[in-house]
């Protein structure tokens, strides 16, 4: 690992050249970086939890959350501390060692900074790590969570700075970057990365990835995620993305940030078994686990743990997977990615994935 040199000056030409290699070039560059730092066959897992759904005051064209738009979501209120306890007891128990917590806010308000910081010390004390996305923090509310013992914070760039006004007019590109900052002042680790198939351009997609990469630190997790198209919501009816081109963006990711974790994140569960394959050798080395990711759907964690058995891959920290461990579970998983076979992935994105 001694002879990988971190950059934070990648110029755009640069990374729209590795956009631009032909797959098997990118894919043997990505996957030769990735098993320098990483084990190749191990994925980290998390588990995302909705603690506070829906009336987002924010107009992003990507979510059902937001208040702007009719997606039959219901609002609620933040949930008790007791069921956030309930859910993360069960995310620890079929493997998942983060815990992500989030809530459809602008900004948190103070008066729920208490229960937050309750959230994140009784998680952490079941001895699993923590990540909360809440929107906007000032360096005050940030220092509040990172003394709870909050270890992750997820930001969100979106897009890059040139097609970010036509997502989001609500809050601006720098506003983004002054909460990351303010999270990296408080110690606390930075999750950030991007949304895919917003119809976006490559060389937005090359932007996106630019500023990540050229932050001071890089992220120590980088989720790529693929639209969700929600009924209700702008972009419904927007264009797919070709999957070789997500899978590129994952490929490239990796070689732009070499010692983050590369997250396969919102979309999985409308992409195929061999597309998410391409993934993981393109360098993504995380994914959200369980049914539900915030307000829409998730593969389940018994067609993860399938997958993870014919891949031979096995969780962070857990034990390596084999098909004979379950053959009833591969067979179901088999006749599955018969059933999708050759056919075209449906680009979606939950609204606020981390």
């Amino acid at each position: 690992m001694s002879d990988i040199q971190l950059r934070h000056d990648w110029e755009r030409d640069e990374i729209e050249a590795l956009f631009s290699l032909p797959m098997n070039d990118l894919l043997f560059k990505a996957h030769s970086l990735h098993r320098q730092v990483y084990d190749p066959n191990e994925i980290q897992i998390s588990r995302l939890l909705s603690i506070k759904t829906g009336a987002c005051p924010e107009d992003c064209k990507y979510c059902p959350q937001s208040a702007r738009y009719d997606t039959g979501l219901e609002k609620e209120r933040l949930i008790e501390i007791d069921k956030v306890l309930t859910e993360a007891r069960s995310a620890k128990a079929a493997g998942a060692s983060r815990f992500c917590m989030g809530a459809a806010w602008r900004n948190p308000h103070p008066r729920d900074m208490p229960y937050l910081k309750d959230m994140v010390s009784e998680v952490k004390g079941m001895g699993m790590e923590t990540c909360m996305t809440l929107g906007m923090l000032s360096p005050e509310q940030a220092g509040e969570l990172a003394e709870a013992g909050l270890d992750y914070y997820n930001h969100n760039l979106d897009t890059s700075p040139e097609y970010y006004g036509d997502i989001i007019t609500t809050r601006t590109y720098q506003d983004r970057l002054d909460t990351l900052s303010n999270v990296r002042a408080a110690g606390m680790k930075v999750c950030s990365g991007g949304i895919v198939g917003m119809g976006e351009q490559a060389s937005d997609r090359a932007g996106l990835l630019q500023q990540l990469a050229n932050m001071e630190q890089h992220p120590d997790s980088v989720p790529i995620n693929m639209l969700v198209k929600v009924a209700g919501t702008p972009f419904e009816n927007i264009d797919d993305l070709d999957p070789l081109v997500f899978v590129r963006t994952i490929a490239v990711a990796r070689i732009l940030m070499p010692y983050s974790r590369v997250r396969l994140s919102a979309g999985r569960e409308k992409m195929s078994d061999e597309m998410q394959a391409m993934c993981f050798f393109a360098g993504a080395n995380s994914i959200f686990y369980g049914c539900k990711l915030l307000t829409t759907n998730n593969p389940e964690e018994n067609e993860d743990m399938a997958l993870f058995k014919r891949l031979g891959l096995h969780p962070e920290q857990g034990k390596y997977a084999t098909v004979e461990d379950d053959k009833a579970v591969f067979v179901k998983a088999t006749a599955k990615a018969n059933a999708i076979k050759d056919k075209q992935s449906s680009a979606f994105y939950d609204a606020a994935a981390l």
